[in-house]
Formats: C-alpha cells, structure tokens, sequence
C-alpha cells in the first residue's frame, strides 16, 4: 500500500513538472509574427530578414538584406541602400550568426519603409 501511494506521488510530480516545463518554454519562446525582422548584432550590423531557426548556439536567416552607405563622389552625399544578401562572390542563401552576438530581434512591420524596399527589390529582381 505504502509503494502505491508513493508510486501515485512520483507519477503527479512527474505530471507537474512536465506540465510546468512545456509552460515555461511556450511562454518563453520566440514569437515571429511577422515576414522579416530586424536582427542587431553587438558590431552595430543590422540585418533584415526570415529567422529560419534560433538556438542557444545559431541563428540561421534567410531572404537576408542589410543596408549599406554610398557617397555620390561629385555632391559628397550619402545614401543608404538596401542590398540583397546573396549578391555577393560566395552567392550565400542564408545567413548563420551566433546568437550570442544579437542584442535585440524586432519585427519588421508591412506597412515599414524596410518592407517596402524589400517588396521593391523582389518586384525588381524576381
């Protein structure tokens, strides 16, 4: 009777602690309610694109832009151009970052000037 009884107990804190463990992590994971999102790493860079995946370990992006300063050489203005990730020699398809180096993950929104240069450049170069 005595092992019954602590049986029962073992099986309920078991029950409780599986319960509260799922808890924990469905309140405590990331939320992607949107396309694209802004990734800022701890060098200043600025990512935008799809979190594919986020571990302790990585992060993988993916359909990843960043933005980048050019200088008219004539008026010495500068402009801040959106640029495909993917243009470049090595042709990268996704982007890999340790999550240890993101400060801060923030949604970028539809109707945001990123999403719209975003939908720009995918209408430009399908």
């Amino acid at each position: 009777m005595k092992k019954l009884l602590l049986a029962g107990i073992a099986v309920v804190i078991l029950v409780c602690a599986a319960v509260g463990l799922w808890w924990f992590h469905s309140s405590h994971a990331l939320k992607l309610d949107t396309t694209y999102q802004a990734v800022l790493l701890d060098n200043g860079q600025v990512y935008y694109g799809k979190i594919e995946h986020t571990d302790s370990e990585l992060t993988v992006l993916t359909d990843v832009y960043y933005i980048q300063n050019q200088v008219d050489p004539q008026t010495k203005e500068v402009k801040n151009i959106l640029i495909r990730r993917g243009n470049e020699w090595h042709a990268p398809n996704r982007t890999v970052v340790f999550t240890r180096h993101i400060v801060e993950i923030e949604p970028v929104t539809a109707s945001s000037k990123v999403a719209a240069l975003i939908e720009a450049l995918k209408t430009k170069n399908p």
